[in-house]
């Protein structure tokens, strides 16, 4: 639980309609299955110890004593579990009748919360029977308790404080103003609704996308638990449909017609982290807060993490995703050139990825702005670890593209510098390699300046987030495209677009995809290349889900270990993610200055590093908190 975890779950018991001692057995039995599971927050069905289309028999005193006697038994059977219980019944106060959701915890009632938006039309009749409770406010005694009764109630573990917990019940929901964005404004992070919404054709799709609509706008978790089997079926069926969202994405739903308890592990301290973020987020300042305690839970994260989080794992939203990136490339590259009045570009192209995503869309601005292909002047840039592979992909491709294409081998260039600087060729140090890149960074600028153009950038997200970039060589350009690709998506983008085209262009982007990354700075050893960025860096799969959940989420060091073993615990090991977490971290701080002047490229996703909107940190940040926190 101090990662930010709670275990929530839904129980749509088989009612039987105003048998409220068997409802209460049922309920118990639920109980006890979801305490062994180790739920921490339980939610029941409205009016689910009494049923909810018993219509008239809500003012049967009979119900309504038996009701109060079974809360009373419920208390005492779960006197010993810390779990958070959420019940549905009717309850009479003063002279009218509320629908009403009990929330109690060790066998004490913290508080009882009232339905405000009563529906009475089509077949609804609620307001037959039942109150509105907006505006109540009262400090009730029920079942041999006393504890406030209200409409914006949160209940607060004083542990944990970013487990906040607000209610509202079924129709509060379908109303333009719900209960719930009050209580998220209060702070709530989890809304729970016990429910009763019937099933009809199609209505199981509006429900599921009101809740995703209403979790993701008000950045929570929510547990909407309807009623299912049992209920009455003189008019309507109820089929039990149950969901838990937690900002807009679906952890867990319950099959229709089927009942069974469903669970789901919510991340509440990613939603108090997300809000921060949101200087919009609306704060209200009142709450009528309702301290309770969880005892600590170690839970055995059985949610997914999808362990490469910019790209979909279907092929038709992952085809759909790629086209809407390249667009947006696109369109940033093609409102720059009308903005400066350029018509030409330069762009280096090395037979790798970047280069080649780069060259892509480059072609794609300039047909659909109608200009000559030929403005696009690409140049190769062999040197002394290019191999015949990369140097043959590079040459095909652009000879395909039919883009103007120049050769500049540097590699004369090179050791004249090397002479100039008194530095020995045979050292390859790091200066031995930047002076290769700054050299084709010079050179692409001064193409640049000869024809009037603009050098556009290739280096992607994940070497930016790195610094795995020479500062003043690659990591320069006039504007850099895909700056905020990642480089796991950068492969995808790349044979999407190759399954565009045919023949000789499609099987030379096929084969850069299977090149392996490498800046080519080294020697190769028998024509082959001997520098690969992984082996040095480390997997770019591993960093590129540290950067999404480091950057959009700003976990913890050990909870984004946690939840990278859990996605990628069949393919590395916990020391291996442990190396390369920390390498993320040292890097990520320690390369900041090359990102304070990064060059302007398009935002294509919700995590991206530009020193302009994206992230303002300083370069002399200290890593050492991170590191430590990671190594405990």
């Amino acid at each position: 639980m101090k990662d930010g975890f709670v275990k929530a779950a839904c129980a749509s018991i088989h009612v039987t309609l105003g048998n409220v001692k068997e409802n209460a057995k049922q309920i118990l039995s639920y109980i006890d299955q979801a305490h062994k599971e180790d739920v921490q927050v339980l939610v029941f069905s409205e009016l689910s110890l009494s049923g909810y289309s018993i219509e008239d028999l809500f003012f049967a005193k009979r119900v309504l004593n038996e009701c109060e006697t079974q809360v009373e038994q419920i208390a005492k059977a779960t006197k010993d579990h810390d779990m958070l219980i959420v019940l549905g019944l009717p309850f009479a106060y003063h002279n009218d009748l509320y629908n009403v959701a009990l929330v109690m915890q060790r066998g004490t009632i913290l508080g009882m919360v009232p339905k405000i938006n009563i529906p009475n039309y089509h077949e609804f009749y609620e307001g037959r029977h039942f109150a509105s409770g907006q505006g109540m406010d009262e400090t009730v005694t029920y079942a041999k308790q006393t504890f406030p009764f209200a409409d914006d109630l949160i209940f607060q573990d004083e542990a944990h404080p970013w487990i906040r917990i607000g209610c509202e019940i079924c129709e509060d929901v379908w109303v333009p103003n719900t209960p719930s964005i009050s209580l998220c404004e209060m702070g709530a992070t989890l809304i729970v609704n016990p429910s009763a919404s019937n099933h009809l054709t199609s209505k199981a799709d509006y429900r599921r996308a009101l809740i995703a609509s209403t979790s993701a706008r008000l950045i929570c978790g929510y547990v909407y638990c309807n009623a299912g089997s049992g209920e009455s079926s003189t008019d309507v069926v109820f089929s039990g449909h149950s969901m838990i969202y937690e900002n807009g994405v679906k952890l867990k739903e319950s099959d229709l017609f089927d009942e069974h308890l469903i669970t789901a592990i919510l991340d509440l301290s990613k939603m108090e982290s997300e809000r921060l973020e949101m200087t919009t987020y609306p704060n209200d300042s009142y709450a009528h807060y309702i301290p309770f305690r969880f005892d600590e839970h170690n839970l055995t994260l059985d949610r997914y993490y999808d362990p490469h989080p910019f790209v979909p794992s279907k092929m038709a939203d992952r085809y759909a995703r790629c086209e809407e990136v390249f667009s947006i490339q696109t369109h940033g590259l093609m409102q720059r050139l009308q903005a400066i009045h350029a018509k030409t570009v330069v762009v280096g192209i090395s037979g790798g990825l970047d280069s080649t995503l780069a060259l892509l869309v480059c072609v794609r601005a300039f047909d659909a702005l109608g200009i000559d292909r030929k403005n696009i002047i690409a140049i190769t840039m062999p040197g002394f670890g290019t191999t015949t592979r990369t140097k043959n992909n590079a040459d095909l491709l652009m000879e395909e593209l039919h883009v103007t294409r120049k050769e500049v081998n540097i590699t004369e260039a090179v050791r004249i510098h090397f002479k100039d600087i008194e530095h020995d060729e045979h050292v390859h140090d790091v200066t031995y390699e930047n002076c290769q890149a700054r050299e084709r960074t010079q050179i692409l600028m001064d193409v640049a300046n000869q024809a009037g153009g603009i050098v556009i950038g290739t280096g992607d997200l994940s070497e930016v987030a790195l610094g795995w970039s020479t500062y003043n060589g690659d990591h320069m350009s006039m504007y850099a495209i895909n700056v905020s690709v990642p480089k796991t998506l950068v492969r995808y983008l790349v044979d999407y677009v190759s399954s565009t085209y045919d023949g000789v262009l499609k099987d030379t982007l096929q084969d850069i995809l299977h090149t392996p990354v490498s800046p080519e700075l080294l020697p190769a050893d028998d024509n082959k290349i001997t520098q690969k960025t992984e082996d040095i860096v480390g997997p770019y799969e591993l960093h590129d889900f540290f950067l999404y959940h480091h950057a959009r989420f700003h976990y913890e060091p050990v909870k984004l270990y946690r939840i990278a073993k859990v996605a990628y615990g069949d393919e590395y090991d916990d020391a291996t993610i442990k190396k390369w977490l920390l390498k993320f971290y040292r890097r990520f701080f320690t390369q900041q200055f090359k990102r304070s002047c990064i060059p302007d490229g398009p935002k294509v996703g919700s995590v991206a590093l530009s020193p302009r909107g994206d992230l303002r940190m300083p370069s002399d940040a200290n890593v050492d908190l991170w590191l430590e926190a990671l190594e405990k």
